[in-house]
């Protein structure tokens, strides 16, 4: 669907884009991760013609960005992180005059605003003033606009900053939505977000894709060493340590104090190792009180601190 080769933009001497090649597939919801600055927006304006690179190609469906941008926006639909709309027109009229620059036939426009206020939730904000609707709905005004020609892909620049938690969710809920019939690239902050709304992460710094994978399969990469959590009541910081020093496959153990005589270690285990079991049957010998005992495991958020701050 989408090829990018070799793509590299700079700003003067500042490479903000640093020779990223990609392969997006239809229908695959394609999640851009990375902290401020990691050319993750540079990177998206290059994808739908909106900046020329400095090198490098992206083809889409066999159409360059280079020769044919205007057919390569034709297949696309952009939300920017601030959508551009016109805040003194009611929700509506908004609406209606995009589909007159998008060239749908004046006949077809009502039942086309129909179908997106359902899928975006508008229905009960059509007729007020832009200016007037909270972000998330001003949010999904701009989604509406960029989804107004129905295009077979979809980027999102930061679709959700600055909305609340329940908007957040509800922006996510359409989006999985569109994402059954259409193929969409979004970038965000929000790790949570993408875990659970996209196929596939790319996790961009300083320029360069530092991994690129399912989510799945980025845990399972990262998940080289186990880490257990357990708690006890009444035992001694020394001897604590001790024990579970000896039980096999347990590699290092951090024991840190708590209140009412709690005492919490953490042991990072041999890879594939789930020593729950064997923990349990050690400190059962003992007379102390065992409150928690759990695994932890990578999760998104560990795995791109762990990407971004090693690099």
């Amino acid at each position: 669907m989408i090829h990018v080769e070799n793509l590299t933009k700079y700003y003067r001497d500042f490479c903000a884009v640093d020779d990223i090649s990609l392969d997006i597939q239809k229908g695959e919801i394609l999640g851009m991760l990375g902290p401020n600055g990691a050319g993750k927006t540079t990177f998206l304006r290059m994808l739908t013609g909106f900046l020329k690179p400095t090198q490098g190609t992206i083809r889409v469906k066999n159409l360059s960005v280079k020769t044919d941008s205007l057919g390569v926006k034709k297949l696309m639909g952009y939300l920017p992180e601030s959508a551009p709309i016109y805040k003194d027109m009611l929700a509506y009229d908004y609406l209606y005059y995009v589909a007159g620059i998008r060239g749908i036939l004046p006949d077809d426009i009502p039942s086309r605003i129909r179908s997106l206020s359902d899928l975006c939730g508008l229905n009960s904000m059509m007729h007020k003033p832009v200016g007037e609707l909270s972000k998330g709905y001003k949010q999904r005004v701009g989604l509406a606009h960029a989804m107004m020609a129905d295009p077979e892909i979809l980027v999102l620049d930061e679709p959700t900053s600055g909305l609340d938690p329940n908007q957040i969710v509800e922006i996510r809920d359409i989006i999985r939505q569109i994402g059954k019939e259409k193929t969409i690239i979004l970038s965000t902050h929000i790790l949570s977000e993408a875990e659970a709304t996209c196929d596939r992460v790319v996790i961009i710094h300083k320029g360069k894709i530092a991994a690129d994978d399912r989510t799945e399969n980025l845990k399972a990469a990262k998940d080289e060493e186990r880490l257990i959590k357990l708690s006890v009541i009444g035992a001694e910081p020394q001897a604590l340590r001790e024990l579970l020093g000896r039980v096999q496959g347990v590699q290092q153990v951090d024991v840190v104090g708590g209140p009412d005589n709690t005492l919490t270690a953490t042991l990072t285990c041999e890879e594939g190792s789930d020593l729950r079991a064997t923990v349990y049957l050690a400190i059962k010998d003992t007379d102390w009180l065992l409150t928690e005992l759990s695994m932890e495991t990578q999760t998104l958020e560990s795995i791109f601190r762990q990407i971004t701050l090693e690099r």
